[in-house]
């Protein structure tokens, strides 16, 4: 089984406006909808598009908590939340205009039987079991619970995903994570300094290969993604062109399609391209991508 870990998820309130944005003055918006959201649900989102089945795991809160389970499960998404009895699940305001800009929520304080209780939801993983960990780490928890997390399952024999930023990531190398998906930027950030070209990208997923990730994507926004798998082997894809009308969720669409694409192949290449194919099929879409729109691009032929 796939467990999905988000810890603050969220319902995004997506808003359309023709218009440039008038900082000082009302906005009226062209069209609008509620997504279900947060790094983790989006990578189960995308597993059940491509017929794996998986469970969301995190924390809930308050009327927004019941409305975004409610709504995952109509969607046929398999969870096992924590319903915290303080708060209300965060809503993010995402605005798409003549440039995209994000408002997100704080979400509720997690307490220390809270964080508890999701363990005793995660405890029944087991040999062969995918667990993914996305996204930031809320205040109200330490900023060394993804390494907990790892520790405590250490040792039974599960595939461990990460895919976070700056110490959330580092400090889980030494449990020697089964995959781990920076993205360009926060490569960067890591390293302080801007990548010149491909060789330096290496270089540094080397460096974090040697501090414990097996196997390190760098995804790449609209130059795709490179992979420098266990093996030592370098992977390369370049995306389809098209024009991006969505960021939110492509990368998750891409850990999705890699995880994906590696439980059915046990494929290094062949899993980098399906990571690549969903990614960039939801950037190229309002939300995430469907099937069809995935394999539509699969046929073209241009990845």
């Amino acid at each position: 089984m796939i467990y999905t870990v988000t810890l603050n998820p969220a319902i995004d309130y997506v808003i359309s406006v023709d218009a440039p944005i008038n900082i000082s003055g009302i906005n009226r918006n062209t069209a609008e909808e509620f997504q279900f959201g947060g790094k983790g649900v989006n990578v189960s989102m995308m597993l059940q598009t491509l017929g794996h089945r998986s469970v969301a795991l995190g924390f809930v809160a308050g009327f927004t908590g019941d409305d975004l389970v409610t709504g995952l499960q109509q969607a046929g998404l398999q969870t096992d939340f924590v319903r915290l009895d303080h708060g209300t699940t965060r809503i993010n305001v995402k605005i798409k205009a003549d440039t995209e800009m994000e408002i997100n929520g704080i979400g509720p304080e997690i307490l220390a039987q809270d964080i508890e209780a999701l363990y005793s939801r995660i405890d029944k993983i087991t040999d062969g079991d995918v667990l993914v960990l996305s996204g930031s780490v809320p205040k109200s928890l330490p900023e060394d619970t993804y390494e907990k997390m790892l520790a405590r399952y250490q040792g039974r024999g599960i595939m461990s995903v990460v895919d976070s930023t700056g110490a959330y990531l580092i400090n889980t190398l030494k449990y020697n994570p089964f995959l781990i998906k920076p993205n360009i930027h926060e490569l960067e950030e890591i390293f302080g300094a801007k990548a010149q070209d491909d060789a330096e990208i290496i270089e540094w997923a080397k460096k974090l290969q040697e501090m414990g990730g097996r196997n390190i994507l760098v995804s790449m926004a609209g130059e795709g993604a490179l992979l420098l798998d266990e093996n030592a082997n370098i992977h390369r894809v370049r995306c389809p062109k098209a024009t991006v009308i969505n960021s939110v969720g492509a990368g998750d669409s891409m850990v999705a399609g890699f995880i994906a694409g590696y439980l059915e192949t046990r494929n290094y290449l062949q899993a980098l391209r399906l990571g690549v194919l969903c990614g960039s099929a939801t950037a190229f879409s309002k939300g995430m991508a469907s099937k069809e729109q995935i394999f539509k691009l699969q046929k073209q032929g241009e990845i």
